[in-house]
């Protein structure tokens, strides 16, 4: 598997018409750092989510949203306002897992994957969820009314403008993302249910940024610009005219590349428990965070998961320097840390390549 298998070219704008469908995920122009980071995380969404900064019309929400046609579909609890997996306790809700453990036959259905969308907006409870206080106290039961996040469940939660949202909201989003669960408590009384998804931040840069401490939580961050090249230029606006004019037609001619995509994240998935990072690779992400100053583990943490996630989609056995390489600026610059009066930060790439040549790796 090569970049191009991933960054298939296509058209950046931002503007989608619902009534003509999704622009393909494989037709996108260039933006070959997006698309991997959204790919990345498709395939393990343990990786972290990813945030995707730009000026408006470099497709970000054009990829974010045309990621869904490219995911596996899921099998669910029918009757579960979650969407639990039938066949894994772990991940159950409550009611789910009970039902499962006494011997129940529980009802699925597929489903396509979708965008869940989290308007700026958004109240805490609209977000998590709400609690009926006055039936838990008087009749003693738990009426759970859900929120934006049991909807994301086994889903993409999409936040555009995530830099203009509510702090605290923000926190709650990357909890639930980290722990995979939703838990809500009010006066005494609480409720948790699974809230496992692939959480997509957009925002334009020059309308505020994130706090450090937000922007670190993110798995991934990439940063996106508009396209200079003269061709790519005129093949974005050929693509973008030849979908609007006919939306069905453009969309065939690529059901082959969506198809393969599909194919290759669903096979990713299946081998990704089964890809090796030897300790020589571990030194060199160890090393890296060490001469970067990054605060934490969550930086060698992060470039692990991605690292091996990557290797699992072009199909190695094993993480590689090279791996390491292609993944290192997307999963640790925004967790860099500038300080006063210092000129320039240090360029990641340049700490790879000196902490590869001090282990003695090979590119």
């Amino acid at each position: 598997m090569t970049d191009h298998d991933i960054t298939h070219d296509t058209p950046t704008t931002e503007e989608e018409s619902q009534a003509t469908g999704t622009f393909p995920f494989t037709a996108i122009v260039d933006q070959t750092e997006m698309k991997r980071a959204l790919v990345l995380n498709a395939i393990n969404p343990d990786v972290g989510g990813v945030l995707i900064r730009g000026e408006r019309g470099t497709a970000k929400s054009t990829a974010v949203r045309a990621l869904v046609e490219v995911l596996p579909d899921v099998t669910v609890v029918a009757d579960c306002p979650y969407g639990c997996p039938p066949d894994d306790p772990d991940r159950m809700c409550d009611d789910c897992r009970e039902r499962h453990d006494a011997g129940e036959r529980l009802p699925t259905e597929t489903r396509a994957m979708r965008v869940v969308d989290l308007p700026l907006n958004a109240s805490e409870d609209r977000v998590v969820g709400s609690i009926d206080l006055e039936r838990a106290v008087q009749a003693g039961e738990r009426e759970f009314e859900p929120g934006i996040l049991a909807e994301a469940n086994r889903n993409i939660l999409y936040v555009d403008e995530v830099n203009l949202l509510d702090d605290h909201i923000v926190d709650v989003l990357l909890d639930a993302a980290a722990m995979g669960e939703n838990i809500v408590e009010r006066e005494g009384v609480s409720f948790r249910h699974p809230a496992e998804f692939i959480l997509v931040g957009t925002m334009n840069p020059e309308e505020g940024d994130l706090r450090p401490q937000l922007l670190d939580r993110f798995g991934l961050v990439v940063d996106v610009e508009g396209v200079t090249e003269v061709d790519d230029r005129v093949e974005i606006s050929r693509r973008r005219a030849a979908f609007e004019a006919d939306s069905e037609s453009f969309r065939a001619e690529y059901d082959d590349e969506q198809a393969g995509l599909r194919s290759d994240i669903s096979a990713a998935r299946e081998r990704l428990d089964e890809v090796t990072l030897g300790d020589d690779v571990a030194k060199l992400i160890a090393g890296m965070n060490i001469e970067l100053d990054v605060d934490g583990h969550r930086g060698d943490i992060t470039l692990r998961r991605a690292a091996r996630t990557l290797a699992a989609f072009e199909g190695d056995d094993e993480v590689t320097v090279r791996t390491v390489r292609r993944v290192a600026r997307m999963g640790l610059e925004h967790r860099l840390q500038r300080l006063p009066f210092e000129e320039e930060e240090k360029d990641i790439m340049s700490v790879f390549h000196d902490v590869r040549r001090d282990l003695g790796l090979e590119d």
